[in-house]
């Protein structure tokens, strides 16, 4: 029931659940967790993202506390205070669901964008563009679809490119989609470009989607219809997406259902982790699991391959290796050498900003392709300008060979 968001600074921000107004903060470098100020509103299944000046919006979350009004609230790390926005209205962004309000407001698609905005691309038909200074604001950009996509999958897979596939009508008992959507969006406040792309080869819901080095996103597990903690009608192969030639590819089959509570995310090797599912929730510590199923919880995880690391033949094929960089933290805007232990003609830069995944929603996850010059064996890398494009936090950065073959990542640190 919770949601985390991670900081600038790599400390990750954990807001809501059962205590619905709790603010926990983990840091990385001390292995410890504080308490931080309540927010202003309690919630549960509320999204919260990253922003361009380094603050945490969220907004939703009628899962816990006081039903519906759960208007948006943004958290200012360098005052360690929550502020209530207002007029960043939460009722043009609700689904239609059978269950009502505890369901309509739960997991919104957020992407932090430019000059501290906020683009909201679902999971309702409509999407809206958020403002978060003085009282907050919401303007209305697009209509993705012609149905809600509760719990479906969203990754900003370039800059300014957002694809949307799957979830359902209704949280739960409803049959999935395999309807597949381009949203591009350009400046805050601006109307969004959408753009109807071929179908999944299968409806998902509960799936997650994780984008690769190359652009690319890997769509895991989702069930045929939306039962939570069921493995019903699950779906065990894996699908690729090319915005490139914008089709679909089925991939290798899991071994294990990956359903409600299932997580996906990149792994510095290119390869992505999948694992989860079920972890009914028994009310509290001690309590009878009597009305769950057991069967469905996989605390358990498997590492899927992609296509890219292998040769037409399947061996593995040869990656390129960063060998050094001129500095492992970088300022928005700026320039990094990136020193390879070969001189190769072609080679293509990303970074892929380091996610953190719940009920399909990975709003951390973005990535950015970066443009470079080479010179022997260095490749000299210019950033983007602009930090709503590059949300400060920690990045994989990748090299590619001219076939796409993905380097091992290296860990850089982007700052305003």
């Amino acid at each position: 029931m919770i949601e985390c968001s991670a900081l600038a600074d790599g400390r990750i921000i954990i807001t809501g659940g059962s205590n619905a107004e709790a603010t926990s903060i983990y840091s990385p470098l001390t292995n410890e967790f504080t308490r931080g100020p309540n927010m202003k509103v309690p919630r549960g299944y509320q999204t919260s993202a990253t922003l361009s000046n380094g603050q945490v919006f969220t907004i939703g979350g009628s899962y816990t506390g006081p039903r519906g009004g759960k208007n948006g609230e943004v958290y200012n790390p360098a005052t360690n205070t929550w502020k209530l926005l207002p007029k960043a209205d939460v009722d043009p962004m609700l689904t239609v669901d059978k269950e009502g309000i505890w369901r309509e407001d739960n997991h919104a698609w957020l992407f932090g964008w430019k000059n501290g905005s906020v683009f909201q691309a679902g999971p309702s038909k409509k999407q809206h563009w958020y403002g978060t200074s003085g009282e907050g604001s919401v303007v209305e950009a697009a209509t993705r679809d012609d149905a809600d996509a509760m719990c479906g999958i969203n990754v900003m897979y370039d800059i300014g490119k957002i694809l949307s596939t799957g979830g359902a009508q209704n949280y739960d008992n409803s049959p999935a989609s395999a309807r597949t959507h381009i949203t591009t969006i350009t400046n805050p406040g601006e109307p969004a470009a959408v753009e109807r792309v071929p179908d999944m080869s299968a409806p998902r819901a509960f799936g997650n989607g994780v984008v690769l080095p190359d652009g690319c996103v890997v769509v895991t597990g989702g069930q045929r219809t939306a039962h939570v903690f069921t493995d019903t009608a699950g779906i065990l192969a894996a699908e690729i997406f090319s915005p490139h030639s914008k089709t679909w590819s089925q991939l290798a089959p899991a071994a294990i259902a990956r359903n409600y509570h299932s997580v996906s995310l990149l792994l510095p090797d290119g390869t992505v982790f999948s694992g989860g599912g079920g972890l009914c929730y028994v009310g509290a510590p001690g309590k009878s699991a009597a009305r769950c199923n057991t069967a469905v919880n996989h605390a358990d995880g498997q590492i899927f391959t992609p296509p890219y690391l292998f040769n037409e033949d399947n061996t593995p094929a040869t990656r390129p290796v960063i060998s050094s960089l001129s500095s492992h933290q970088i300022p928005v805007g700026g320039s990094v050498t990136v020193i390879m232990t070969q001189a190769t003609r072609g080679m293509s830069f990303s970074l892929v900003r380091i996610g953190s995944a719940t009920h399909s929603i990975n709003s951390d996850q973005r990535r950015v392709p970066v443009s470079n010059v080479q010179s022997g064996q260095g490749y000299s890398l210019k950033l983007p300008t602009d930090s709503g494009i590059l949300i400060p936090g920690y990045y994989y950065l990748f090299a590619m060979s001219p076939t796409g073959v993905p380097s091992i990542a290296k860990t850089v640190q982007i700052t305003i």
